[in-house]
């Protein structure tokens, strides 16, 4: 099994793999190594021990390395987990130690593989990786809409997908009304001409505001002076007028034919200027931290192999997402050779330097001036934007810190393998320098964000100390026994009294007789349990609608979200049969998702998420996800060839994960899993 006390921005270590497997081998061995303690192996029979228990005159007492609070007279198996049980041996070597600290000798340590690294001040850098689209750049979008109610004659342009210039002519229209204009502007053009010198001043103007005024009509309407001046003049009236490309760009939407009659205003073309396009990315709450305005982004497309397109972020939606728990970053990229087109899938990513405190910096913008509209507009002095006129801001009010080097603005740093995290505790083991014999102490520490492969440490350790980065959990599992504060611990102190063996290797079952399984336990579970739970189900949704939308990139970075926020859960938050049950879920759960996390194509990733699926929903069940959040199971009966295969939701609107958008709507509600309503029946 695996353990998922990890990070929810990092990847889930494989505690309770590594513990399955080397542990029950190695840590009674240890024992003896860091306790100079007598190692006794464990029998295959569960009858009394009389050679080392009849020399030391004490009861031995057997425990599981995973889960300390199980003690037991004799050996066997861990009731909870399966582990063989270990021998507690005699705290020899440990009395002068300090509560957290575990003292081991020097072939103990080289058994167990303890390996070290210094706390460090440094600069790092965060690799934020995102998935998204090219789309037309809405400020570059023009409409060609009729100017006068009429008939549409002729369209120069009869299909999508034609470059056309500015000015180039696109539609010849006919109007009555047109026609009746023109015969206005002629009739009023006759009668001012017939006004007299001595006329009153306010017939002449009235006379000559109605000639302006039927001028105006007809320049609206899109007639030429030329045309204008010759009806006036001369009374030869045109019924036809000529609508004109407002823009110059490719046609990319057709609404008019030949013969349609239209009234004014609508729409007859859709003009897109692809000289710059816009690229919307997908970004995860997690990584928001390292994404600003004015960032570079390097990005390539499965259409141009081996070559990367640049451009800056442009905006960052206000809003999250509330289904995939991601944000809409806009990144603003010139297109002068037209290789991108709109609807291109794209894989992008940012590079940012953190400094001190998380802040990002960017030495290409230190100093410099930007628009706020147009980040593509940077410059070295202060000044106006040359799109839009707007005054340029400095970088640093933008989130930026100086590229100047200092320790002020490096930050502490420690590899992600350092940390074990449960919730919101992390703990690092810290080698005590000056012993005679190695010493690692344990520490609780405050975490920044993770940058990469390391952590930035907000408090806790100091530059230059030396923290364990391979063997942390199993030092950790030695507290655990010694019943020292630890992860699983914080308090440490004694453990819970010694049972004796019942039926099943000793386990006593703190369940009602005759109560089902999961009875009962989301009424217990804590609220802290339950909102982290939630975050699982959360990015499981994410899972699911990439599913539903045929989209495997998305599909394959939800994977690995739900992985993260599963190793994110407390298990220290439950205790007694509530751990122990979490535990069994734990085990169906993670190599459920360590199997869609190796999926190549989606076809694979969804007979695994089916899996997944399956071994969600009764941890859902049995602690709930809280108070107003309701989880649907849904069936589809088609899936995997007709065998059937269930899936959760949040809402009741069919989205089929198994077959996406050729047959989205398979599938039917089948019940409430955990929610504020009372759910019976199809709906």
């Amino acid at each position: 099994m695996t353990d998922n006390n990890r990070s929810s921005t990092g990847r889930a270590l494989p505690y309770f793999k590594a513990a399955g497997i080397v542990l029950a081998l190695l840590l009674a061995l240890w024992l003896g190594y860091v306790m100079r303690g007598p190692a006794t192996p464990p029998s295959s029979d569960h009858g009394p021990h009389h050679g080392a228990e009849a020399e030391s005159g004490q009861q031995q007492v057997w425990t599981c390395s995973m889960h300390p609070n199980i003690r037991q007279p004799k050996p066997g198996k861990c009731p909870i987990c399966g582990m063989d049980l270990i021998l507690v041996t005699p705290e020899e070597g440990n009395e002068d130690a300090g509560p957290r600290s575990l003292r081991m000798s020097k072939s103990a340590r080289e058994l167990l593989n303890i390996q070290i690294s210094p706390v460090q001040r440094r600069f790092v850098n965060a690799e934020v990786r995102m998935v998204g689209k090219v789309e037309y750049d809405e400020t570059k979008l023009a409409y060609l809409t009729a100017w006068v109610a009429g008939r549409l004659d002729r369209l120069f342009v009869d299909y999508t997908g034609i470059r056309v210039a500015k000015g180039d002519h696109m539609v010849s229209l006919f109007s009555p009304e047109l026609l009746t204009a023109q015969q206005e502007l002629f009739a009023a053009s006759q009668a001012f001409s017939r006004v007299s010198e001595g006329s009153p001043e306010t017939l002449k103007n009235s006379a000559k505001a109605t000639v302006d005024a039927a001028r105006r009509k007809l320049r609206l309407w899109g007639l030429a002076e030329s045309q204008i001046r010759e009806a006036e003049q001369s009374g030869a009236f045109s019924d036809h007028v000529t609508i004109y490309a407002p823009i110059g760009g490719t046609v990319i939407e057709r609404m008019g034919f030949e013969g349609m009659y239209v009234e004014m205003g609508d729409r007859i073309y859709t003009i897109a200027d692809l000289s710059e396009v816009w690229v919307k990315l997908d970004a995860y709450e997690s990584d928001l931290a390292w994404l600003h305005y004015g960032q570079k982004v390097s990005f390539g497309t499965d259409a141009c192999p081996g070559e990367r397109f640049a451009g800056r972020i442009a905006f960052i939606d206000p809003i999250l997402n509330p289904v995939t728990r991601t944000v809409k970053v806009r990144v603003n990229v010139p297109n002068p050779e037209g290789k991108l087109k709109p609807e291109m899938f794209v894989r992008a990513v940012v590079l940012a330097q953190v400094a001190a405190n998380g802040r990002v910096m960017d030495p290409e913008l230190a100093g410099k001036w930007i628009s706020p509209m147009h980040p593509e507009i940077v410059k070295d002095q202060p000044g106006t934007c040359d799109v839009c006129g707007m005054p340029l801001v400095r970088a640093e009010e933008l989130g930026y810190v100086s590229a100047v080097a200092s320790d002020s603005t490096k930050p502490l740093v420690i590899p992600a393998s350092a940390p074990l995290i449960t919730g919101k505790r992390a703990v690092v083991y810290v080698e005590t320098p000056g012993t005679d014999r190695p010493t690692f102490e344990g520490r609780e520490v405050v975490l920044g964000p993770r940058a990469g492969d390391e952590y930035i440490v907000e408090s806790g350790l100091q530059e230059g100390e030396m923290v364990v980065t391979n063997g942390n959990f199993k030092i950790d599992s030695a507290l655990q026994i010694l019943a020292k504060p630890s992860m699983m611990n914080p308090e440490g102190g004694a453990t819970p009294a010694v049972h004796e063996h019942g039926p099943a290797n000793g386990a006593v079952s703190t369940r009602p007789s005759g109560a089902a399984p999961d009875e009962g336990e989301a009424k217990n579970a804590p609220e802290a349990f339950q909102t982290q739970l939630r975050g699982v189900f959360d990015a499981y949704l994410e899972l699911e609608a990439a599913l539903a939308s045929d989209e495997l990139e998305k599909a394959a970075a939800a994977v690995k979200r739900v992985a993260d926020m599963l190793a994110a859960v407390d298990m220290t938050l439950l205790g007694g049969e509530a751990h122990g049950r979490w535990m069994e879920h734990l085990q169906a759960l993670q190599p459920a998702l360590e199997e869609a996390g190796k999926a190549s194509d989606i076809k694979a990733l969804r007979t695994s998420f089916a899996k997944v699926s399956d071994a969600l929903v009764k941890p859902v069940r049995a602690f709930g996800i809280g108070e107003g959040h309701p989880v649907y199971e849904l069936h589809c009966p088609m899936a995997f060839e007709n065998k059937g295969a269930n899936w959760l939701q949040a809402d009741k609107t069919v989205r089929n994960p198994y077959f996406g958008k050729s047959m989205l709507t398979c599938g039917e509600v089948v019940g409430l899993v955990t929610g504020p309503e009372q759910y019976s029946g199809n709906e």
